[in-house]
């Protein structure tokens, strides 16, 4: 399929697109639309490829998250669609055609047609889904083994990572990340001490990286966390302990959002709980999941709201 620039509705060469491939990226698959272009780009543009039209308002936490992740999908996809977003603050009278009620709101347009579309703020994964039911696979580039390892983490399948991340490693010996990433999708699929041991050896500066502390971490929540028994035990306890020892399984199972809900409301209610136990422990997830990560961000805006 051949790359088309919204703004012109030529195919983008070397000369008539951006003097280097991110501006190019920038000028054929993301677009801040107006007035002037929003028929071009949404109504006419979406005859040849389809648009994802994000409907966002600015100082929006939700918006903010979610933006990220469709700029990044629209780039992964390479031309597959075009991601036009819309400012509702600053477009009302599109808006108002649209029937926009609230934002994050994010419509997908082809043969100028709205064909689907939902509200709020999605994990990369189910947007993925969404994206896969109207473009098809082969219209983004071939996956590369990183992406299709990480692929197969978020679709449940560790045990496809870790034969992915175990040949990238045995064919770049050097590439210390391929052997953290490989340590994180052996603890994944339920081998705490293997991923530990591929930790320990790694050479002393990639041991202490935030990249390996991050898989370290997710490896001692699971230690720390309560078994099935002490939490049946807690019965229906709603005290700053109970509700910190419900958190750290959460962690510790990987559902993240409901165990950074869990400590930042220990946070809130009971700060000496455990010497700022509930503090810390968010700080170590932040760790665990990344500096980059959409709830390292989102938890880390509110964690500081909360405390200043």
């Amino acid at each position: 399929m051949p790359i088309v620039d919204p703004r012109s509705g030529e195919p983008l060469t070397p000369e008539t697109g951006a003097g280097n491939a991110a501006d190019a990226d920038s000028a054929a698959y993301i677009v801040d639309l107006d007035m002037s272009n929003f028929q071009q780009v949404v109504l006419e543009g979406s005859v040849n490829t389809p648009v994802v039209l994000d409907c966002w308002v600015p100082g929006n936490e939700a918006c903010q998250n979610l933006m990220p992740v469709l700029e990044k999908l629209a780039r992964e996809y390479n031309g597959a669609f075009v991601l036009g977003k819309l400012n509702v603050d600053e477009h009302r009278q599109i808006a108002a055609q649209l029937g926009i009620q609230s934002v994050p709101d994010v419509k997908l347009v082809m043969q100028g047609q709205l064909y689907d579309e939902f509200q709020g703020e999605l994990p990369e994964s189910q947007i993925r889904e969404w994206l896969g039911k109207h473009i098809t696979a082969s219209a983004a580039p071939e996956a590369s083994p990183e992406e299709q390892a990480q692929a197969a983490l978020e679709a449940g399948d560790p045990s496809t990572a870790r034969s992915i991340y175990q040949q990238l490693v045995q064919d770049n010996p050097g590439h210390h990340d391929y052997q953290v990433d490989l340590a994180s999708a052996v603890l994944a699929e339920g081998h705490p001490e293997d991923a530990r041991a591929i930790l320990d050896n790694l050479p002393p500066e990639h041991r202490d990286a935030p990249r390996a502390r991050g898989v370290r971490a997710r490896l001692e929540f699971g230690e720390e966390a309560p078994n099935a028994e002490t939490l049946a035990a807690l019965g229906d306890r709603d005290d700053s302990e109970a509700q910190f020892l419900r958190s750290l399984r959460r962690v510790a199972d990987g559902d993240y959002e409901a165990g950074l809900d869990g400590l930042l409301t220990v946070v809130k209610r009971d700060r000496a709980y455990g010497d700022d136990a509930a503090k810390n422990t968010l700080l170590r997830v932040f760790d665990a999941l990344g500096a980059d990560h959409p709830l390292t961000v989102s938890y880390r805006r509110k964690l500081f709201t909360l405390l200043y």
